[in-house]
């Protein structure tokens, strides 16, 4: 948000008539306690009356809105009770779930301001302390005294879609197509570039990446994620932009390099994919008397899943995607939890991002509907390597994938989930997994029976897989399906 911009919305701010359910106005600091009770009210509040932002400015009086400036510095202000830790983080670990509001500080005709700009909440009423407020006219109240209010935000829970969400407002075409990568667009669906630039508006009009409401032109979230050249740009999503880390060894100790994407998900996913294989460790193998490098982890598994943590992230949870190279593992995370089970993440498909997924397997970014874990399983098994896991923390879900192991270095517990994961890749497959195909997934030989029976029969035991069929099958003919089949 540009200084400009800042203070045009100030000002649109203060020519209202009154404070609101979704604007307070404050002189002064008064207490931590009471700004955490504002961001849970204001974001509550702005959710019932439809609006995208609930705002906290201080440096405007109550009543008169004149603007009198503030001494209060929000962006560098420590947290009264623990002196060391900024009051932007103190306040973010107190609420739940922990929106992204954005703190911004500027003068206005030599007036110090700091302002608070909260999204509304879409799935649950926003807590402070564990207790959730709303804005009552222009004063704060408990929700629980007013279930009505509380039912508003349920009910109105999925109607408010994040990509819809305007990331810039009052825009030009000309600034459109100076933030916007609009050559990539038509590159990536390979059709020709308009000779207008009327025509690239009126097709990004079409796609829901740009809005146009009373002769103004908006940048959506969907059109920024996407097609930004540079996030930064845009003050509420810069900080989506996906992290890559590599570390020295096999721990977060020590850090040898990272990179920060600029570009939008769609114009820099090929760059971010490449620099990340190029990233990886690799193994050297001969073939045909001719040395050459491998990368230690499949490349379209690499692919799936940073498309995956991309599509699936709850963009209303703190954090971005991240891509993290150990020397035995990557990790590939994102915020917030899936929708399903991670069990079912091979032949189930729920996504809170639709828009954004359909448009990134439109561009051939990533896989149809369902089938990218497929791939990740079973470029795995053809690597010969562990099972990759699937790990949902409070906030974010991880995805590993490990370097290789010989079968006798293998935990019983990867065992496992190497033949369930199996398992369930032969069934969605229209196969039947078999003492067979597991020694084929481990890469064992006839004579290892016996060891795929163990490894079948425990996976058993832990409630995964069942036999699929006559129950008077012998060990080795029997034939195996996941245990919700």
């Amino acid at each position: 948000m540009t200084k400009h911009q800042r203070q045009n919305l100030l000002q649109e701010l203060v020519r209202l008539p009154s404070e609101n359910e979704w604007v307070e106005f404050k002189h002064n600091y008064h207490s931590d306690e009471e700004i955490g009770e504002r961001i849970s009210a204001l974001s509550n509040s702005a959710c019932i009356l439809g609006q995208e932002f609930g705002y906290l400015v201080f440096g405007v009086e109550d009543g008169t809105h004149n603007i009198l400036g503030t001494t209060f510095k929000a962006k560098t202000a420590k947290a009264k009770k623990a002196k060391k830790e900024s009051l932007e983080h103190w306040l973010l670990q107190r609420l739940s779930p922990r929106i992204d509001f954005e703190i911004i500080e500027f003068d206005y005709e030599g007036k110090h301001i700091s302002m608070f700009i909260i999204p509304a909440t879409y799935n649950k009423p926003v807590e402070f302390h564990h207790t959730a407020y709303v804005r009552v006219g222009s004063t704060t109240r408990k929700l629980n005294d007013f279930p009505e209010k509380a039912r508003k935000i349920w009910t109105k829970s999925d109607d408010s879609k994040f990509e819809e969400t305007i990331a810039l407002r009052n825009v030009t075409p000309a600034d459109i197509v100076r933030l916007l990568d609009t050559q990539s667009y038509f590159d990536l669906l390979n059709i020709p570039y308009p000779t207008t630039q009327e025509g690239v508006i009126e097709r990004f009009l079409s796609e829901d990446l740009i809005t146009k409401n009373k002769g103004a032109y908006h940048i959506t979230n969907l059109g920024a994620l996407l097609f930004a050249k540079d996030l930064n740009n845009f003050d509420t999503l810069k900080r989506k932009a996906v992290r890559v880390i590599v570390y020295d060894g096999k721990s977060k100790l020590q850090t040898i390099r990272e990179q920060i994407g600029v570009r939008g998900y769609a114009v820099g996913f090929a760059g971010l994919v490449n620099w990340i294989n190029s990233q990886l460790p690799a193994n050297e193998v001969i073939g045909e008397a001719l040395r050459k490098e491998v990368r230690m982890y499949p490349e379209i598994a690499v692919r799936e899943l940073t498309a995956n943590a991309i599509i699936h992230q709850n963009f209303t949870e703190k954090g971005f995607p991240t891509v993290e190279i150990f020397s035995d593992r990557i990790e590939i995370s994102n915020p917030g939890t899936p929708l399903i089970q991670p069990e079912r993440f091979i032949d189930e498909y729920q996504s809170r991002n639709e828009k954004v997924a359909d448009f990134m397997r439109r561009l051939g970014i990533c896989e149809e509907k369902g089938s990218g874990i497929d791939k990740v399983i079973s470029y795995n098994e053809v690597f010969q390597l562990p099972p990759p896991s699937f790990e949902i923390k409070q906030t974010r879900t991880v995805i590993s994938m490990y370097a290789q192991k010989d079968f006798s270095e293998m935990t019983k517990e990867e065992k496992i989930r190497a033949c369930y994961q199996h398992c369930c890749l032969k069934y969605v497959m229209n196969e039947r997994m078999t003492n067979e195909s597991v020694r084929e997934r481990f890469g064992m030989t006839k004579n290892d029976s016996s060891k795929a029976s163990s490894i079948i029969s425990a996976t058993r035991k832990a409630g995964l897989i069942k036999r699929n069929g006559y129950n008077n099958q012998s060990r080795k003919g029997a034939r195996y399906v996941p245990i919700w089949a």
